[in-house]
């Protein structure tokens, strides 16, 4: 089976250990009514699931079709909208053995796809986004994962003695709100970072475990190879901000569905359970939608109408986003 050529293979010998090279990686999400999905890769040398990637090389003419062009090779999926996610750049992201390569800019990229089934030069799945990150699923309660990391943070506080204590426990708060319960969805990569920096994840430990982490508990959930964990946790968090003031829903819709289909995506997506009656009335109010005029018995129930995107919404006013009216 092949492999996309590391940005790594492609220096000489000769070149300096300080080289720098540059990957395109693609976080592409889709959505079930119960499942948030993103695309992954598993090539045969690698022992860890990956995003789809591969490095900026001279024949692509800008980044993005670089980009583009990898994740057709690896996926056989063509790529609609994609935006910029961020650039990545810290050697400590690398894994262990490559790490003498010096740095490698990572530039991660967010497209929204309607799931299709990949095939390609690699073995390419989608897989439950909650399976790396099972801490963000809030849908059936506080997650089981947070009993191992509640205390192997605040174990972490206690070890930076007094000058770190204080500041520790005020970022953990912040970000886990373990004392308030003031979960907040979008702060998914800043949860990732304090995770990697306790030295809770493996990826932090592929060189050596950081200072008083030997001996934690690891954080459930599945590791990702390179930095494609960070990257899927800023890609998450930057989708659950924009479900909120941009229509990016319904590019993870199908062309009609009804609206329990979409409030269980949305839920799917942010990780919270939401108020039915609520979230009904917030989507009608805001014009997001209108009635196909058809019905579905697919819902084991009564029949369901059928809704679709009124994309008119799009110029009648700049924020038309969909509205988390959460359960309490």
């Amino acid at each position: 089976m092949a492999s996309p050529p590391s940005s790594r293979q492609l220096k000489s010998p000769s070149q300096s250990a300080a080289a720098l090279s540059v990957d395109l990686s693609a976080a592409i999400m889709a959505a079930t009514p119960d499942e948030p999905r993103v695309l992954t890769v598993h090539f045969e040398q690698q022992r860890l699931d990956s995003l789809p990637s591969g490095p900026l090389q001279s024949q692509h003419r800008t980044l993005e079709m670089g980009l583009r062009t990898w994740v057709a090779e690896q996926t056989q999926l063509t790529l609609g909208y994609v935006e910029q996610l961020y650039t990545f750049g810290d050697r400590d992201r690398a894994e262990a053995h490559d790490l003498r390569a010096g740095h490698t800019l990572s530039i991660a990229y967010l497209a929204l796809v309607r799931e299709a089934r990949p095939a390609g030069m690699a073995h390419a799945a989608w897989r439950n986004w909650y399976a790396y990150l099972p801490w963000e699923d809030w849908r059936d309660g506080r997650p089981r994962a947070l009993t191992v990391i509640e205390p192997a943070l605040k174990a972490w506080a206690k070890a930076g003695g007094k000058s770190l204590r204080s500041f520790r426990e005020e970022r953990i708060e912040l970000t886990f709100a373990f004392e308030a319960g003031d979960w907040t969805d979008e702060r998914v990569l800043e949860r990732y970072e304090l995770l990697f920096e306790a030295g809770l994840v493996p990826e932090a430990r592929r060189e050596a475990p950081p200072a008083g982490s030997a001996k934690a508990r690891l954080a459930p959930g599945q590791p990702m190879a390179l930095d494609h964990r960070r990257i899927l946790a800023t890609a998450i968090g930057r989708l659950r901000g924009k479900i909120k003031y941009r229509p990016v829903i319904f590019e993870l819709m199908p062309a009609s569905f009804t609206l329990l289909e979409l409030q269980k995506t949305v839920e799917a997506l942010s990780g919270v359970r939401l108020h039915k009656q609520n979230f009904r009335r917030l989507v009608e109010a805001q014009g997001l939608v209108e009635e196909t005029g058809e019905v579905t018995g697919e819902t084991g129930g009564r029949p369901a109408r059928l809704v679709r995107f009124r994309r008119e919404v799009l110029v009648e006013r700049p924020a038309p986003g969909v509205k988390l009216p959460r359960l309490r």
